[in-house]
């Protein structure tokens, strides 16, 4: 039997040596938002079609712990992590296309987001 490598992280908090980051998406929004709404199906329906990313749809206001202090101000707003680097944290125009597009362009790029507060709320929504 082949064993497959170890994607989570170990009870260290470190990944396995042989295992890849995983890439994250997470989608910042508010039931009450309209854009939101309709945006929603399309970035289901996109995440079911990347297996090799973790999505995640988070309702700020029903996360109110994990989302901490921060602020949303525009939504839908986008966090887009590899294992616990953020690339990208910001509000996008709803279009599935606009994920692909970052995700290939920051994974490729190792780019790092500017917000100093970026860190500490991915920390928060993935570990609460």
């Amino acid at each position: 039997m082949s064993e497959s490598p170890l994607s989570a992280v170990d009870g260290a908090g470190a990944y396995a040596v042989n295992a890849p980051a995983p890439k994250r998406v997470i989608c910042l929004c508010a039931a009450w938002c309209v854009v939101c709404g309709q945006y929603q199906p399309q970035f289901m329906a996109f995440a079911s079609q990347h297996p090799d990313v973790e999505f995640r749809w988070v309702d700020v206001e029903d996360e109110e712990a994990a989302m901490g202090d921060y602020d949303i101000e525009t939504f839908p707003s986008l966090l887009i992590a590899e294992g616990e680097e953020v690339r990208f944290l910001g509000p996008v125009l709803p279009n599935v296309s606009m994920i692909n597009t970052l995700l290939n362009r920051l994974m490729q790029e190792g780019a790092k987001s500017p917000d100093s507060q970026a860190g500490a709320l991915l920390h928060r929504l993935i570990h609460t």
